[in-house]
């Protein structure tokens, strides 16, 4: 089963994200094209970046200083679950010893960390989603298996690195989980990782282009 997730899964897993965030974003520049001619007509770059960087740092919106909890976890569960993956040293090895090519990494003991926090993080937004009424209202079966598909490769991943379970089977399991979520990227809500951008560059554009008002 190593075997099969280490090698032909992982290849399938990157043709999937790649193959699936090409498609979806070349089908969003269709439609931006055909049916929104303002899209483009409207672009602007220095209302466009203005947006996301106001969106990009803490506390920089109206809605996040409304809710100051809920902003810092999420934050913080981002900044792991984006940063701990492409630097951690073990997964720098590994893209060494398969492609030649290396970057910076982090500590191990910050990486662990980091995984805490995002393990503590995805358990704080869960307990969220069923506890306030407003977030439950909007809530469905798929986002708490989104979630757990976040969440997954970083439980599993911990507890290989520390051996508290049976080796072996937990790196199968936390590769494969880190290949489910590879996959689901495209074609579910995790899409935002690729479509954040665009969608505040659009807003802060028509927002601050048009409108002349702030989008945050």
């Amino acid at each position: 089963m190593y075997d099969l997730v280490r090698g032909p899964l992982l290849w399938v897993s990157f043709i999937v994200f790649i193959g699936g965030s090409i498609v979806r974003l070349a089908y969003l520049a269709y439609l931006a094209k055909k049916k929104d001619h303002t899209v483009l007509t409207y672009a602007n770059f220095k209302f466009g970046l203005r947006s996301i960087f106001h969106w990009l740092v803490p506390f920089g919106s109206t809605n996040m200083r409304l809710r100051p909890v809920f902003t810092i976890v999420s934050f913080l569960f981002h900044i792991g679950l984006i940063f701990t993956p492409i630097f951690l040293l073990a997964h720098n090895i590994l893209w060494y010893q398969s492609w030649r090519i290396s970057w910076w990494t982090i500590p191990d003991w910050l990486a662990d960390i980091m995984t805490v926090v995002v393990i503590l993080a995805g358990v704080y937004l869960f307990v969220r989603r069923r506890v306030c009424k407003e977030v439950r209202y909007v809530s469905s079966a798929s986002d708490y298996i989104l979630l757990t598909i976040a969440v997954g490769p970083f439980l599993t991943g911990f507890l290989a690195y520390h051996q508290w379970l049976p080796y072996k089977a937990m790196l199968t399991l936390h590769i494969l989980c880190g290949e489910i979520m590879l996959m689901a990227i495209p074609f579910t809500r995790l899409d935002h990782m690729l479509f954040f951008w665009l969608t505040r560059f659009y807003m802060g554009s028509e927002f601050g282009g048009v409108r002349h008002v702030k989008d945050w």
